[in-house]
């Protein structure tokens, strides 16, 4: 009766250290928790958010979108538009050749800016007697009887 006890506790032990060996296998197996808070330098912080914002530049048109807006250009636009950049933009760099030969210049008032004021006046269709005046006349007289009946005179 010992040996059957002895064989059983063997067994039993065998068991035990075959299952602490596979809950050891399981354990290295499973990767560590990542911490969640990693200090880090301002340039890698800067570089982050500048990957961040050209992922997200690059997803708000499609590429074919893009080309179909450059081909839509007219030929020689572009062109023109930075010459005109580049072109002289005060008088001082007009060439001679290009100045206005038989345009006077207005001589200048002694008042320069002033106008004659325009006197004051109701604008057109709003005088005594039009047809808006007549309706705001009317319901001034209702908003009167109204106000007359809730004091109760």
């Amino acid at each position: 009766m010992n040996d059957d006890i002895n064989k059983q506790l063997a067994k039993l032990k065998q068991a035990l250290a075959e299952q602490k060996a596979e809950v050891e296998a399981l354990k290295a197996a499973q990767p560590k928790p990542k911490p969640e808070f990693k200090p880090m330098s301002d340039a890698e912080w800067r570089d982050r958010v500048h990957q961040m914002r050209e992922r997200q530049a690059n997803t708000w048109m499609p590429p074919d979108a893009i080309r179909d807006l450059v081909n839509g250009e007219p030929k020689g636009f572009m062109q023109g538009v930075v010459h005109d950049n580049r072109a002289p933009n005060h008088p001082g760099m007009i060439p001679s050749s290009q100045q206005p030969s038989a345009v006077r210049a207005p001589q200048p008032s002694a008042t320069p800016g002033y106008v004659d004021p325009r006197p004051l006046s109701n604008p057109p269709g709003t005088g005594p007697g039009s047809p808006a005046d007549k309706i705001v006349d009317e319901f001034d007289r209702r908003d009167r009887a109204e106000l007359k009946r809730k004091l109760g005179e």
